[in-house]
C-alpha cells in the first residue's frame, strides 16, 4: 500500500501544482477584464463568465503594444513618457532598475545569465552552481585583479539568491546551459537529464 500510495503521489503531485500555477496565472491575468466598463463586459453579452477571455485580453494588449512600440512614432512617445518617469523621485529608482533588468533578459542584447559557473561557496570546500552577471565599470576599477559577477539563486526558488565578485582565475566555467543549470538548483540536483556536463 505504501509502495502505491507514494506511486500515485507522484502522479498527482506534478499535475496538480501544474493545474494550481495555470489557474494562478489564468486568473491574474482575467483581471485584465475588470478595467473595461461594466457595458463592455462579456458578462453583458454573454450572460455568463468564461474563464480565459482576460487572458486573450492581455496577450492582445503586449502584442499591439509591442506592435506600437516597434515603429518610429511609438518609440517617441514611450521615450517621452519614460522622461517623465523618470523625473519622480521614488519612481525613477524602480522603474528605472526594472527596465535594466527586462532590457538585459528579454531583449536578447544583453550578457545576463549568459555562462554558467562553479564558484566556492559558502565555504572553500565546497561548489556551487553560479550565473556570470556584469561588473560595473566603477568596481573594476578599483579590483586589483580581473573579477567576474556571480549571482547564486537559492533552492528551490531561483528569484532569490546571492551576488558578488570573484576572481576570475578562481572560477570555472561550465559547459552547461542556462536553462539545465536552472532545472538542476530548481530540482535540488534530482532532475539530471543529460551525462555530467564537461569543464571548460
Amino acid at each position: 500500500m505504501k509502495r502505491y500510495f507514494i506511486t500515485g503521489l507522484l502522479i498527482w503531485v506534478p499535475l496538480g501544482i501544474t493545474l494550481w500555477v495555470l489557474n494562478l496565472l489564468i486568473g491574474t491575468m482575467d483581471q485584465s477584464l475588470t478595467v473595461l466598463p461594466a457595458e463592455w463586459q462579456p458578462e453583458a453579452f454573454i450572460g455568463m463568465r468564461i474563464p480565459g477571455l482576460g487572458v486573450i485580453l492581455t496577450l492582445l494588449v503586449i502584442v499591439l503594444t509591442g506592435m506600437f512600440g516597434a515603429n518610429f512614432f511609438g518609440q517617441k512617445i514611450i521615450d517621452f513618457w519614460e522622461r517623465q518617469l523618470i523625473r519622480i523621485p521614488v519612481v525613477k529608482t524602480i522603474y528605472g532598475s526594472v527596465k535594466q533588468v527586462s532590457d538585459t533578459i528579454l531583449s536578447g542584447n544583453g550578457h545576463a545569465f549568459r555562462k554558467v559557473l562553479l564558484v566556492r561557496y559558502p565555504h572553500p570546500q565546497a561548489w556551487s552552481l553560479a550565473f556570470q552577471t556584469n561588473v560595473p565599470n566603477e568596481v573594476a576599477r578599483l579590483l586589483p585583479d580581473e573579477h567576474v559577477a556571480v549571482f547564486i539563486p537559492t533552492t528551490p526558488s531561483p528569484v532569490n539568491g546571492f551576488y558578488f565578485y570573484v576572481k576570475k582565475s578562481e572560477v570555472i566555467e561550465l559547459n552547461m546551459s542556462v536553462d539545465r543549470a536552472l532545472k538542476n538548483i530548481v530540482s535540488m540536483g534530482v532532475v539530471s537529464a543529460e551525462a555530467r556536463p564537461g569543464i571548460q
